[in-house]
């Protein structure tokens, strides 16, 4: 149980698919002050991987929308839940896997040397073109 699991059940019990809130209420709900980091909109970006809050709500079926850091409010709005948006397997008709028809068609055909860095210019000289 993390500290913002009061959120992802207080998302859960409602009946709406939008839900506006305020930070303070946010926090009265989590039973907690947010981190100084939720002044800046990227906190509240809907990416996994961005804080162990926005797993929460995205675990509980929502995005978060209308950020106002200002204002300080937002509103949180129903989504396809993560673990079936992240399911490519669906049922597909005319298919037998259930996949997608291309799903994995590259998978292995493309295989990048450990020594390449691929954020060097393919051509070093490119810049010199127009000295």
């Amino acid at each position: 149980m993390t500290k913002y699991s009061n959120l992802g059940e207080f998302l859960r019990d409602q009946k709406n698919s939008s839900i506006r809130l305020t930070f303070a209420e946010v926090e009265r709900i989590i039973g907690h002050k947010l981190p100084p980091s939720a002044r800046y909109p990227a906190w509240w970006s809907n990416h996994p991987s961005n804080n162990v809050m926005t797993k929460v709500w995205l675990a509980a079926g929502f995005k978060t929308e209308q950020v106002d850091i200002e204002r300080k409010k937002l509103v949180f709005r129903r989504v396809e839940t993560k673990s079936s948006a992240s399911n490519p397997k669906r049922e597909i008709p005319g298919t037998k896997s259930g996949y997608y028809p291309f799903y994995g068609a590259m998978k292995g055909l493309i295989r990048i040397p450990p020594d390449l860095d691929l954020t060097e210019p393919a051509d070093p000289d490119w810049g010199k073109i127009y000295d």
